[in-house]
């Protein structure tokens, strides 16, 4: 089957052509006619350098040239690859190597960390904003590629937090799935709605552009390339029928935002890529009104796996709503998701497993990797690394990643009960639960907390606990932190809160 996502450009261009399609901050930059004749000219100016299915490496902040190029890299038959700006130069390096970049895009910021970078093959590092991008535009427009449903079209890095990142290979058809999914189970989007990318690009919000595009909405990105709560307010002021795609941090700023802020404008915060506490979602909810959509995916299967959409989150009469709440809803259609015990046998509703997954959004592979593509994908099924439950009802509720899960005393102890209690408590903002190696228990539970002023005393949290928890759940150790350590779309780095734990020896308690 041919397909290739770039028709999605050609299509809203064909259909509204005058609508706007990309703004930055309240300015607009281009109608969908201009978008596209621009993006045809960029494919043919990147077309006459490199070859079908090579790969073109985007190491970009948050830029209209980012909506540019992911459509001018499909539109010319070639494979994107955004990468994190955030990372590491050596990462960067890694990442651009791994995957054979051939040219690779950047913020003019980012320019000179790369430019010292030795990767084999990778003929330039083109500044989006200087004179070199300006004469590929110049090029005559070329028609689309054709493509292979099952041709790369997007690598998507993972965070390397077991390792070396893999390269997740996502197809045109993963892609449209996800469209199609997104149009179905998450949102209606009518043409000249907008999305505001205030996370990054190179992830959620990246592929959220995607159904805009199909709907000819428009993409708003900020002038700061980020996210800033008086600004995102100011932009809701300016465009209507607002979407984004906000980490549950994110969300919580946005409600923790000082004043009485016009919300008139916002249709749908779509959240996901780390838990959103009850507590947290409730005050979401009553700040912006039944306007939020869940989604649970991962890389593998992007943005894709489970969802809740507002009708759910309205649907406070539900005799199990607050357990709907703290769930990260049912699978999308077409995603089959089940819950699987050490041998991948599916267990029954209720039981905790491992989360797997197939369908047409499940990666075609991991970027030359055979081996980790095998295990990954036995048996036919994306293997998550997730562990949860499903109800009768067949909502998923994520109890941790795997690697998260702490065993103490032969005990499995899921940090995300224990830090749904303590958000209980007034004085706190933040909490993340992790396991500490004990020579007794094998490990114990130490909770990060982030006070709002003073912090509590660790009795009163141990009696919260004590209420509400096993006592063997309860935590050993609280140890109090100015801020938890996050990446850019927003996750806790667990990982660091471990490797801090390792590096000062016993915690002080709160």
């Amino acid at each position: 089957m041919s397909i290739n996502i770039a028709q999605l450009l050609l299509r809203a261009a064909h259909v509204h052509p005058e609508l706007p399609a990309l703004a930055r901050g309240e300015r607009l930059l281009a109608s969908y006619t201009e978008l596209a004749a621009r993006v045809g000219r960029l494919a043919a100016g990147l077309a006459a350098r490199l070859q079908p299915n090579d790969r073109v490496g985007l190491v970009m902040k948050n830029c209209p040239q980012y909506v540019e190029l992911m459509f001018a890299c499909w539109h010319a038959g070639l494979a994107a690859v955004p990468i994190n700006a955030k990372l590491h130069p050596k990462e960067l390096e890694f990442i651009l190597a791994d995957s054979g970049a051939r040219l690779c895009f950047a913020s003019a910021d980012l320019c000179a960390a790369l430019a010292p970078l030795a990767v084999a093959g990778l003929q330039e590092v083109i500044d989006v904003d200087g004179q070199a991008y300006t004469g590929l535009c110049a090029a005559e427009a070329m028609p689309v590629a054709s493509r292979a449903a099952d041709d790369a079209a997007w690598l998507f890095y993972t965070s390397g937090t077991t390792g070396r990142p893999k390269g997740v290979t996502l197809t045109h058809r993963n892609l449209m799935a996800a469209i199609l999914n997104y149009l179905s189970d998450v949102d209606t989007i009518a043409p000249g709605d907008a999305i505001i990318h205030a996370a990054p690009m190179s992830h959620g919000s990246g592929f959220y552009m995607l159904p805009h595009v199909a709907r000819a909405g428009l993409n708003v990105v900020p002038d700061s390339g980020g996210f800033d709560p008086t600004e995102i307010y100011a932009l809701l002021r300016a465009h209507r029928g607002v979407t984004m795609f906000a980490a549950p941090t994110m969300v919580k700023r946005l409600v923790d935002h000082p004043g009485d802020v016009d919300t008139a404008g916002l249709k749908t915060i779509v959240y996901g890529g780390g838990p959103m506490y009850v507590a947290d979602c409730k005050a979401a909810l009553r700040r912006f009104g039944y306007k939020l959509a869940q989604i649970y995916g991962q890389g593998e299967s992007p943005m894709t796996i489970t969802c809740m959409d507002k009708a759910i989150h309205a649907d406070t009469a539900h005799p199990r709503y607050e357990q709907r709440l703290a769930s990260v809803g049912h699978a999308f259609t077409g995603v089959e998701v089940r819950v699987a015990d050490a041998d991948d046998r599916p267990l029954p509703s209720g039981e905790i497993g491992e989360i797997l997954v197939r369908g047409d959004v499940v990666m075609a592979g991991y970027w030359n990797n055979p081996a980790a593509s095998a295990e990954t994908l036995r048996g036919g099924w994306l293997h998550t690394g997730d562990v949860g439950s499903i109800d009768e009802d067949g909502f998923l509720t994520l109890k941790d990643r795997s690697k998260d899960v702490i065993i103490s005393g032969g005990s499995n102890i899921y940090p995300r009960e224990v830090e749904e209690v303590l958000l209980r408590h007034p004085a706190l903002s933040e909490v993340s639960v992790v396991g500490q190696a004990d020579p007794e228990w094998g490990e114990i539970v130490i909770a990060f907390i982030v006070p709002r002023g003073a912090a509590p005393d660790s009795a009163e949290l141990d009696a919260l606990c004590l209420d509400n928890i096993a006592r063997f759940k309860r935590p050993k150790r609280y140890v109090v932190v100015e801020s938890l350590p996050k990446n850019n779309t927003g996750k806790v780095l667990k990982t660091r809160l471990r490797e801090m734990l390792s590096a000062s020896g016993p915690a002080s308690p709160a």
